[in-house]
């Protein structure tokens, strides 16, 4: 099974917006950024499989790949509670730096933590090893592509922010001979 995990292109937020389960357009620079995308892949077969996030901002990608998506919750990005829409720089700096010393049991309030979106990427993770699909294209955020590549290379949690996870970005993995492969990351 050949599993492209790919990043929602750029959104139309301002910058420094915390919108991780917000539902937040892409940019208008979207057309260019799928073209540029959709020419680092490959062929994909009729049945390949297609999945995303429930958000717009992945629906609308995973679109241009099948007309048949599988739109899966368990895909979306951190939720961040009570900061969703906020501006980093207006939460309050302690509880902020809390977090971000803490993001993998801490969550912000009336949010999850990254073991909890961990957990729930897992859940799709395991689903998704059983499909029997050959090719299969999974449209989601930096978060859970993070949380992905930490499951399959075993990494700590708290590492996992050392991956680089561009918007647009393709990330492929192979399941073969009951073995995960990485074949490359943030192309």
């Amino acid at each position: 099974m050949d599993i492209y995990l790919i990043r929602h292109t750029q959104t139309a937020s301002d910058p420094g917006l915390c919108y991780g389960q917000s539902d937040i357009a892409l940019a208008d620079s979207f057309p260019d950024e799928m073209a540029d995308l959709h020419n680092k892949l490959p062929e994909f077969d009729e049945d390949c499989k297609v999945f995303s996030s429930p958000l717009t901002r992945c629906l609308q990608l995973a679109e241009t790949f099948s007309d048949t998506v599988t739109s899966d919750a368990r895909l979306q990005e951190l939720n961040f509670g009570d900061w969703e829409g906020k501006r980093f720089d207006d939460i309050e700096p302690n509880a902020l730096q809390h977090w971000t010393s803490n993001f993998v049991t801490a969550a912000p309030p009336n949010g999850e933590n990254f073991e909890d979106l961990y957990r729930r990427a897992g859940d799709f993770w395991q689903d998704l090893l059983v499909t029997g699909a050959e090719q299969v294209i999974v449209i989601t955020h930096a978060g859970v592509i993070r949380a992905l590549l930490a499951r399959a290379l075993n990494m700590p949690l708290a590492n996992s922010f050392q991956l680089r996870i561009d918007s647009g970005s393709v990330h492929k993995l192979r399941q073969a001979d009951d073995y995960l492969y990485i074949e490359y990351i943030n192309l």
